[in-house]
């Protein structure tokens, strides 16, 4: 098991989109089960998509 920012994980497979992750998102801590070594872009993108949902769930509603 490894321990990686979800900033990593964007950089590794889709650095384009760092502009568009809030800081607290790509501060988020994911732990790999296999390590980001083998990660691979669908899964990448699949814990990119979970880790936005749930930083969107615990924001307060305006």
């Amino acid at each position: 098991m490894e321990t990686v920012k979800l900033s990593q994980i964007v950089m590794k497979w889709f650095p384009d989109m760092m502009p568009f992750l809030k800081h607290n998102e790509l501060n988020s801590l994911i732990v790999l089960r296999d390590g980001l070594g083998i990660l691979e872009q669908n899964d990448a993108m699949e814990i990119i998509q979970y880790s936005i949902c749930e930083h969107q769930s615990s924001a307060p509603l305006q």
